[in-house]
């Protein structure tokens, strides 16, 4: 069910999202992508190249964060636009949390800030731009539509 944006207040959190990287989830993320580099599941090759070991895609944690607003949205297709900036490396045995907060409401657009962290606290997703240009670097937007007419789908 899609959200109502009636119901909606800024300042309102979003229900937390939490997925603990398994070495499975990269190696189903490369084969739906086809993005095989080795840097993401050996971590021989991961560690050649001076990472810590093997590292998850970043839009495999861009897609995992994005949980919290489709959630929210109760419509994927709702999201009209999605701008992230990628901050730090996540691993396998790590958990990736996304948090968030509606920022605006303005008709059926709803706005959105999240931002997704380590269980360390570190950022790992961080603002790129929003639709409305906002200028806070230390967090990510998301806009969405709720009316059908005005929905486009998220480009990948």
């Amino acid at each position: 069910m899609r959200l109502d944006p009636q119901k909606v207040q800024a300042g309102q959190a979003l229900p937390e999202v939490s997925h603990t990287i398994d070495r499975i989830d990269l190696i189903r993320y490369a084969g739906a992508s086809g993005d095989f580099n080795p840097i993401h599941w050996n971590d021989e090759v991961a560690k050649a190249v001076g990472l810590p070991g093997v590292i998850a895609h970043g839009m495999f944690s861009m897609g995992t964060a994005t949980r919290i607003i489709t959630a929210f949205a109760g419509d994927p297709g709702a999201v009209k636009r999605l701008r992230i900036r990628f901050s730090a490396m996540i691993q396998p045995g790590q958990t990736l949390t996304a948090k968030g907060e509606v920022t605006g409401v303005d008709g059926d657009r709803v706005t959105i800030r999240f931002w997704a962290t380590d269980e360390q606290g570190e950022k790992v997703l961080k603002l790129m731009e929003s639709l409305e240009d906002h200028d806070d670097v230390q967090n990510v937007y998301a806009n969405f539509e709720v009316s059908d007419a005005l929905v486009q789908k998220m480009s990948a």
